[in-house]
């Protein structure tokens, strides 16, 4: 089966521009430290040869579906400021001129163009590595992706390794959330419920939904104060019901045209305009390694087998 990379582009983005000096500039005056360490981490990715590639970049902060339903989604979260924001467009100008597939929304997050592009990955007979370090996009492996794989560790995550970081299925993931809730996303838990005993709830119920439904069988279950755990669950079943919204991915975002297989197909561009690209953004330094890398990419190779 030939290899597709979907990449969580705006994790790595962040992760090169807190940990990276500012040693490089464009010629417009910004530095463009997230610039080179994502560049660099995407002809890594490329050096690999996958078949198919594409990023999937946020843009939607403060516009995001999710917003209209709880307007306090995500309302923790700074807005990029202007050097910032330069970076994260020249990030996906480099993907761009890479030749790889890049999508945003300003309706819908990353995480919810990966899940629509594990559908077409899927439909179309392959079995995606999700390039991620966010760990709750483990229920894409109910979705039929291949693993979760944090490039920088080199670590693979399958199902096995989800359920037991979360204690849940990957497919009751959102469940989870809507229980324990997320601090980072600013979405609501329900008091008092925590990690063990969320997962206790779930190995006993489907869902949120069922587990709401069938309330008055919480008090049986064998869980430190199951009465008063299905007291908060009645108490706050609204919420639950919101939380998991905000947790639930959505498979269908409508993307621009080139979100077919087809479209994803990896084609190595032409080096040099690469490199006049990097060399903009003050990165002219990976020229060596783009034409390396870019002349070497034009025949993608199948893959391999992926850990679990």
């Amino acid at each position: 089966m030939s290899q597709a990379y979907l990449v969580d582009a705006s994790v790595y983005i962040f992760r090169y521009y807190f940990a990276l000096p500012p040693n490089w500039e464009s010629r417009s005056g910004y530095t463009t430290e997230a610039v080179y360490g994502f560049s660099n981490f995407l002809l890594d990715l490329l050096a690999r040869k996958p078949a198919y590639m594409a990023c999937a970049f946020d843009e939607s902060l403060g516009s995001c579906f999710r917003n209209d339903i709880y307007p306090e989604y995500k309302c923790s979260r700074v807005l990029p400021d202007e050097a910032l924001a330069f970076q994260l467009a020249a990030c996906r100008e480099m993907a761009e001129v890479l030749g790889i597939a890049s999508f945003a929304s300003d309706r819908y997050e990353a995480d919810d163009i990966l899940a629509t592009l594990t559908r077409t990955c899927v439909d179309g007979g392959c079995a995606p590595l999700i390039v991620t370090r966010d760990k709750d996009l483990g229920q894409l492996l109910d979705r039929g992706a291949a693993s979760l794989w944090d490039f920088a560790a080199d670590q693979y995550l399958g199902r096995e390794a989800i359920e037991h970081k979360f204690g849940v299925r990957p497919a009751q993931i959102a469940d989870y959330l809507a229980l324990v809730g997320d601090a980072i996303d600013d979405i609501p838990g329900v008091p008092g419920i925590g990690a063990k005993t969320a997962a206790h709830l779930l190995a006993a119920f489907e869902g949120v939904d069922a587990l709401i439904a069938n309330v008055d069988q919480v008090a049986t279950l064998k869980i430190r104060g199951a009465a008063g755990v299905a007291a908060k669950i009645a108490a706050h079943a609204e919420q639950i019901r919101m939380a998991h919204q905000l947790a639930t991915l959505e498979y269908a975002v409508p993307l621009q045209s080139g979100a077919d297989l087809a479209g994803l197909a990896y084609r190595a561009p032409q080096p040099e305009l690469a490199v006049a690209v990097a060399e903009e953004f003050g990165i002219g330094g990976l020229a060596r390694k783009i034409h390396r890398v870019l002349g070497a990419a034009s025949e993608p190779v199948a893959a391999g087998a992926v850990p679990s």
